[in-house]
């Protein structure tokens, strides 16, 4: 699951891993591949995830929020074993693209899908050519080309049935222009309740907000 910041991708990487873990008897694995963001991580949701036996590759103790420019052996050795299903969150920028471009000979042909997730409301991917644009710079870097498009068109709180339409319409835009396929569509699940979802030509993912800022947690969950 690859996207730029402020695409949402993490929040969707985790909620993915959450429903595949309630519906799929495969083992599940979440690896944290996102070096950049501070805010926004996989680590953030681990004991929801870790209490549905999903197991989660991050940084532990005191290098929980540490931006660790390098790649945990964990990592590698989940995608070489090739066992039930593993997620790997990774940010759209330079350095998110050069951390997966040193795993992509580890990748087997045809044994993984390669995701976009698409936010309109972001300046790099607003329009079609922006997400082309942004799509072929991480391809170049990553050394690894994308499967496939999911659209999460959103505004966190401020997300609006109009919003997530706009993202449609979008993603299919450039699902045409880019030969790849629309995976599925995802949003958060009080905006979906006042949707008609069968409109959607797509699988629709709804999200439960895991990902909270630093100052909306109750406690620290690195338990610091």
């Amino acid at each position: 699951m690859v996207g730029g910041f402020g695409s949402g991708k993490t929040e969707v990487s985790v909620n993915l891993a959450k429903f595949l873990a309630l519906t799929d008897k495969s083992p599940v694995t979440i690896a944290d591949l996102d070096l950049v963001n501070p805010y926004f991580r996989t680590r953030e949701a681990l004991d929801e995830m870790e209490q549905l036996g999903i197991k989660v590759i991050a940084p532990r103790g005191g290098s929980f929020y540490a931006d660790l420019p390098i790649l945990l052996p964990e990592v590698k050795g989940a995608v070489e074993a090739g066992s039930g299903r593993l997620i790997l969150d990774v940010g759209g920028d330079a350095q998110g693209a050069r951390a997966l471009g040193s795993l992509a000979e580890t990748f087997a042909v045809g044994q993984f899908e390669m995701l976009m997730v698409l936010n309109s409301r972001r300046p790099l991917t607003a329009d079609i050519a922006g997400c082309l644009k942004t799509m072929a710079r991480i391809e170049g870097t990553a050394k690894i080309a994308f499967t496939g498009l999911v659209s999460n068109s959103h505004m966190i709180d401020e997300t609006t049935p109009e919003v997530v339409w706009e993202g449609y319409r979008l993603a299919q835009a450039v699902s045409r222009d880019s030969g790849l396929p629309l995976i599925f569509l995802s949003a958060k699940q009080n905006v979906l309740d006042g949707m008609d979802t069968s409109l959607f030509d797509c699988p629709v993912l709804p999200l439960t907000r895991s990902m909270l800022k630093p100052w909306e947690r109750k406690e620290d969950p690195a338990g610091l």
